[in-house]
């Protein structure tokens, strides 16, 4: 079977190579197309350009290995290109784009932290703690809670923020009996 002027297999080819290098200048230029996809999932570039290629591989690869007619094959690889896409949506795209990676902290996101005191926190006094996160080692002016004392080195557990000043248990670690 013909189509365009050429033989059935070379227009899944040119459309297995328009589409990988279309997906090669997309992934190079991806910023600039940034928020396409944001209208309907279906009209995201990654989502067309996958389509695209399923397609292509998928009826390439059935006109040379089958004996069937041309137009199952296409009926064929339409279904398993649409499943496939679906499955790359579903799987890989949707939990890629809902995840957020940030260095960026806020102080709230700190409670319920660990921290340690590198200077002791007095009475009615400020003290400083740091905290290990992915960004390093992050320092924080410090108050204790109920206005109690706490040494240098100890583990303090982040209870409140309050104006910049983390306020500060003693950290006692759970421990099973």
């Amino acid at each position: 079977m013909e189509l365009f002027g050429m033989p059935i297999v070379q227009v899944y080819m040119v459309g297995l190579i328009v589409a990988g290098l279309a997906t090669l200048l997309y992934i190079l230029f991806s910023d600039m197309a940034e928020g396409i996809g944001d209208a309907s999932p279906f009209l995201d570039p990654a989502v067309i350009l996958a389509f695209i290629t399923f397609v292509a591989a998928g009826g390439y690869i059935l006109e040379l290995v089958t004996t069937w007619g041309s137009g199952i094959i296409l009926v064929i690889a339409l279904v398993t290109a649409f499943v496939l896409d679906l499955l790359l949506y579903l799987f890989v795209l949707l939990p890629l784009k809902s995840a957020e990676v940030s260095l960026a902290y806020t102080d709230e996101s700190l409670m319920g932290r660990v921290g340690k005191v590198i200077v002791p926190v007095p009475i009615d006094g400020f003290g400083e703690i740091v905290i290990e996160s992915v960004n390093g080692m992050i320092s924080k002016r410090a108050v204790g809670y109920e206005n109690t004392a706490i040494e240098y080195g100890k583990e303090v557990l982040i209870i409140e923020v309050r104006d910049g000043t983390f306020i500060v248990k003693e950290y006692e670690p759970f421990r099973f009996k």
